[in-house]
């Protein structure tokens, strides 16, 4: 039983227990190229909320980590069997129950612990900031916390070299052979301005990519997620700790 994850700790710890921060895993449920399970993000999202947790309570922090969402955003992949959507105002409904449920119990801040790139948590957050201003919310990217390319070969940024090796530390036997996957080849948009990032849409998935994924990944292997692994978890659990202990009357030098 580890006392800093809710579904595997008990009433017997947390009858008189204070929680400073809790921590929402949410990923999503959708085609990770050929060779990765649909259940990729939330995969991540778990194992590296529970290993950075673990690294903060060692250190003291009072901390909890929720159960993972594991349906995100996916309103631009319809057309791929079985990718589960959440539309943004379902996540806001969710996120606005798990607020009045922690504010009743007197838990001040959560952190949503983004897993999945479709999902976009920041006006959401500041709605629910208004709705409750005595409670901090932040959200975090953990795909976004390091520069990828001190790791990888192959940049991407769905079912590539990163995730492959990250997937292949995690959960090694849900990982086809690499020779089964596919190159992961991005098709560019028309349209410059979308191209270079300074004008967005939705990518409509099955026109960007043949195989589900962007990032050929080829070059993967489990010894590179295990380092990228182990330093995305120290930094968070860092964050986890400066959270924790953070007072938000108080919070700019």
């Amino acid at each position: 039983m580890r006392p800093y994850i809710l579904t595997e700790t008990n009433w017997k710890h947390l009858r008189d227990a204070t929680v400073d921060l809790a921590i929402l895993p949410w990923g999503a449920t959708e085609a990770h190229n050929y060779h990765l399970p649909y259940g990729t993000d939330n995969i991540e999202a778990e194992g590296l909320a529970e290993e950075a947790a673990r690294l903060a309570w060692e250190r003291g922090a009072k901390i909890m980590v929720l159960p993972t969402i594991p349906y995100g955003i996916n309103t631009g992949q319809t057309d791929i069997f079985l990718d589960m959507n959440l539309n943004p105002t379902t996540q806001l409904a969710i996120l606005r129950d798990i607020a009045a449920t922690l504010n009743r119990q007197g838990v001040k801040k959560l952190l949503v612990f983004n897993s999945h790139g479709g999902n976009s948590f920041k006006l959401l957050l500041k709605e629910l900031g208004l709705e409750y201003p005595e409670m901090f919310f932040c959200t975090s990217d953990w795909f976004r916390a390091l520069d990828k390319t001190q790791y990888f070969e192959e940049a991407g940024d769905h079912a590539d070299e990163m995730e492959t090796s990250l997937v292949m530390h995690l959960r090694p036997e849900l990982v086809l052979p690499l020779e089964e996957a596919g190159p992961g080849a991005e098709r560019k948009h028309k349209i410059r301005a979308f191209a270079e990032g300074w004008v967005a849409h939705e990518r409509r998935w099955s026109q960007v990519t043949a195989d589900t994924g962007i990032g050929d990944p080829r070059k993967a292997t489990a010894e590179k997620g295990e380092r990228y692994f182990r330093d995305v978890t120290e930094k968070f659990a860092d964050l986890f700790v400066e959270l924790a202990r953070l007072d938000p009357g108080n919070m700019y030098g």
